[in-house]
């Protein structure tokens, strides 16, 4: 097969990563950006765009949202929180210009809806869309080939259920396609899209109480996402795992009086994939484990295969937390902070957003603050616009 050669540019070096996850062990650090907007590090995964939080309300809270009040984008970070929605349906739209201190025409859309069948009981489906726009193909003689548009999709059907006044279980069947490089340039073999399977599992808790001399909502949340199949783009090479992620956190809201109330809410991401060994020059690991494993013993064993040991596994621990101020229930602000350790992928940042609600419609901005030069993610906006119809449940 003739490899076709393409031009050199910051979008194309995001593909070609993409790319040689799935043609050759990786085995060096390299200091580019995953789509996700972290930096190339120890934990290599495939679609890393799963990772993105589309939600804008949530993203105007430093990415902390997996134990905040539902609305209609829950399935996006906590499926269970379906449970406790009060309307009847609602659906809601997303949107974001992506990396847009790298290229000018990535972007992510998400598109979600719920519909209750009773008091306990929720369903819900959702889509994402990621578009890397459209890079010009040439040969080695520098002849145009034409054009591609690499994008990435995935679709979900969610079933969340309440237990009580208090608790409830969610799960999400998720359908991946992830059209990269397909026919357009390979090693040695012609490449093809990724496509794979997975679910999440998901559960949620909240309780009324009396807090700081205030009536209070507390509330917890977790949440295992992208459990699934490895994906390969080479028929016969190497596969990559899914960014299988654990979300924990918790919430709380001060509800100051009839005007006035307050969330603060903090969660714990880690990514339950393989840490990537050290290798020695003739390609025999040095220190770590083989990532060459089965997805069940990838799991369990990302707890303890980094190669530094107990502290190198507490660096891949990143942290969201976020602040929520509502008026009258009309008229949102939010901030945040987020923080992973420079070593897994050094994304540090701070956001703010802001929220509007008028009868059953709501409408979220976010954005986030960080300098350019050290962040991909720097100036990033997230839109919604939510939906929440039919009678309100009791």
């Amino acid at each position: 097969m003739r490899i076709k050669k393409l031009k050199c540019s910051s979008r194309f070096l995001l593909i070609c990563f993409f790319f040689a996850v799935e043609t050759f062990s990786l085995q060096a650090q390299t200091p580019e950006t995953q789509s996700n907007g972290s930096r190339f590090n120890s934990l290599k995964t495939a679609v890393p765009f799963l990772l993105i939080t589309p939600d804008a309300r949530v993203g105007g809270m430093g990415e902390a949202g997996v134990a905040i009040s539902p609305d209609a984008n829950s399935g996006s970070i906590n499926p269970s929180k379906l449970a406790f929605l009060e309307e009847k349906y609602g659906f809601s739209a997303s949107y974001s210009p992506w990396l847009r201190s790298i290229v000018s025409d990535i972007n992510l859309g998400y598109l979600s809806g719920f519909y209750k069948l009773d008091d306990r009981t929720t369903l819900a489906a959702s889509m994402r869309y990621f578009s890397l726009g459209k890079i010009q193909l040439t040969d080695a003689n520098q002849q145009e080939l034409g054009t591609s548009s690499p994008s990435e999709l995935a679709i979900d059907a969610t079933f969340a259920r309440r237990f009580g006044d208090s608790f409830s279980l969610g799960t999400s069947v998720r359908y991946i396609y992830s059209n990269l490089a397909a026919g357009n340039f390979g090693v040695g073999q012609q490449s093809k899209a990724g496509k794979s399977l997975a679910v999440d599992v998901s559960a949620y808790f909240k309780k009324p109480t009396y807090m700081l001399g205030h009536d209070a909502i507390v509330s917890a949340g977790a949440n295992i996402s992208n459990i699934g199949t490895k994906m390969s783009y080479v028929d016969g090479g190497q596969s990559a795992f899914l960014p299988t992620n654990l979300k924990i956190g918790g919430a709380a809201t001060l509800i100051l009086d009839d005007y006035n109330e307050i969330t603060l809410a903090l969660d714990f991401n880690k990514l339950l994939v393989p840490t990537q060994p050290i290798y020695n020059q003739d390609g025999s690991i040095q220190s770590g484990r083989d990532p060459d494993r089965s997805v069940p013993s990838g799991i369990f064993g990302s707890f303890n295969d980094a190669p530094g040991g107990f502290n190198e596994e507490v660096k891949e621990i990143n942290i969201a937390s976020g602040l929520e101020y509502w008026y009258n229930k009309k008229f949102a602000l939010r901030t945040g902070y987020f923080y992973e350790s420079p070593q897994k992928g050094d994304r540090r940042y701070f956001t703010l957003g802001t929220g509007f609600k008028y009868e059953s419609f709501n409408f979220d901005v976010s954005y986030l603050v960080a300098s350019a030069r050290k962040s991909p993610l720097a100036n990033t906006l997230r839109f919604t616009l939510l939906f929440n119809l039919g009678n309100t449940s009791k």
